[in-house]
């Protein structure tokens, strides 16, 4: 069976392993670890076609360790059980490397089963994950590794990796092969920081080109339809989405339109409504709120207009929520004001509720609540001073008026008719 061009052509030193330079660039801490024959358990986290298998190739390459390969999607405890099994046998005289691809997969147990050998160095583990291993690993697991964060390789780091595919593809080619100006770019760019991606759709360019004049000629537009939404790196429930989703409440906060449409377009992209119309509607309370109280109401209606649409056009009414949230004046009076109150319910401070307060019954005197409390609307201004908090929290202060237009007008109101309190 012939081999993907992709595993082929894998770079079996550093120098040849385009991208993540702020690693295993001159200098860099990955680089001098490996250097240095360590022994150092890692974890390697970042997206998918960013180098993380074929560094822990060159690793496995350097040491006298016997090598091992697990992916744990497919892998159970009776396979790690075989791999220690061989630790300190002739089929493991200098130990095992273990390479375990996609860990978050484990669980707890299966990853409790590695600590023993890891720890008396008789495993050395090079783990790879898409997800935070933080949230994915287990604690004491990640407390004898060391987690190196790999990056999307840009498209101007891809592009001598696609070159390097294409010429060899020329060289097995039966028909001379040339391609369009463009046709390297338009990979590069559209792979999505995956340069196995990249490989993959230069192979595939190859196999679906037709012959012309006696020439195999690749195309723009067919490597543009291969490429089709391959830049999108999105895996509902992973770590994309949550960074995305972030990305676009920061950038509603921040007063940025043109990144909030940005991270939107992301999840139109890629079919998700529900995600950014939640962020959305919580952004409109969470970080506009008291200074413009109307937004909740258009950008509620904008998310109902758009899941009654579908896709393609609820970009519009979702587009239009995300500019005015971002252009909208901000205050997180709402936030604070409700995190105070739910804190110091947390920590037991509440108290009885006011007598006046209560629901209408007799106290033991047998005088009604009602005799108590003062109807606001009896009084001028609607306003009538009382206690509403319990005695243990009189005086204190939720709620503050924000700094805008809003709320400073609401705060004036307020000051002129509970001046004379």
């Amino acid at each position: 069976m012939e081999r993907p061009l992709a595993d082929e052509i894998r770079p079996t030193t550093l120098d040849e392993v385009v991208g993540q330079t702020h690693l295993i660039g001159p200098g860099g801490m990955l680089r001098r670890l490996i250097e240095s024959g360590t022994n150092a358990n890692m974890i390697f986290y970042g997206p998918s076609g960013t180098g993380k298998t074929t560094i822990a190739n060159i690793i496995a390459a350097r040491t006298n360790k016997t090598l091992h390969k697990l992916n744990a999607t497919t892998a159970s405890l009776q396979d790690v059980k075989s791999i220690i099994a061989d630790v300190g046998t002739l089929m493991a005289p200098g130990g095992v490397l273990l390479y375990l691809d996609e860990i978050q997969y484990f669980n707890k147990k299966q990853q409790q089963s590695l600590l023993e050998f890891m720890e008396n160095g008789s495993i050395t583990l090079i783990a790879s994950t898409t997800e935070n291993p933080y949230f994915y690993v287990y604690n004491a697991l990640l407390s004898r590794s060391t987690v190196f964060e790999f990056k999307s390789v840009t498209a101007k780091e891809v592009r001598p990796a696609v070159e390097r595919a294409l010429a060899i593809l020329r060289q097995r080619s039966p028909l001379p092969l040339a391609w369009e100006d463009g046709v390297c770019e338009q990979i590069s760019a559209a792979c999505g920081g995956d340069v196995r991606k990249a490989i993959n759709a230069c192979e595939l360019l190859f196999a679906s080109a037709q012959p012309k004049d006696g020439t195999l000629f690749l195309t723009r537009e067919d490597a543009s339809q291969l490429a089709q939404r391959s830049a999108m790196h999105y895996d509902k429930g992973g770590d994309a989405m949550y960074d995305i989703a972030s990305a676009l409440m920061k950038s509603l906060r921040g007063s940025d339109p043109d990144a909030a449409l940005h991270y939107l377009a992301r999840f139109l992209e890629a079919g998700d409504l529900i995600t950014p119309c939640r962020r959305l509607l919580c952004s409109a309370s969470e970080d506009v709120g008291m200074a413009y109280p109307q937004a909740i109401a258009i950008v509620k209606a904008c998310v109902d207009t758009a899941m009654q649409l579908g896709l393609p056009e609820a970009q519009l009414p979702l587009a239009q929520a995300a500019i005015l949230l971002a252009t909208a004046p901000k205050s997180n009076s709402v936030v604070e004001g409700i995190g105070a109150a739910r804190a110091d319910v947390k920590a037991g401070r509440t108290g009885d509720v006011p007598r006046q307060l209560q629901n209408v019954h007799a106290d033991t005197t047998g005088m009604d609540n009602r005799q108590h409390y003062r109807y606001p609307h009896s009084y001028p201004n609607h306003w009538v001073k009382q206690q509403y908090l319990p005695d243990e929290l009189t005086g204190t202060q939720y709620y503050r008026f924000g700094d805008n237009k809003n709320e400073q007008a609401a705060a004036a109101y307020w000051d002129k008719i509970k001046g004379g309190k």
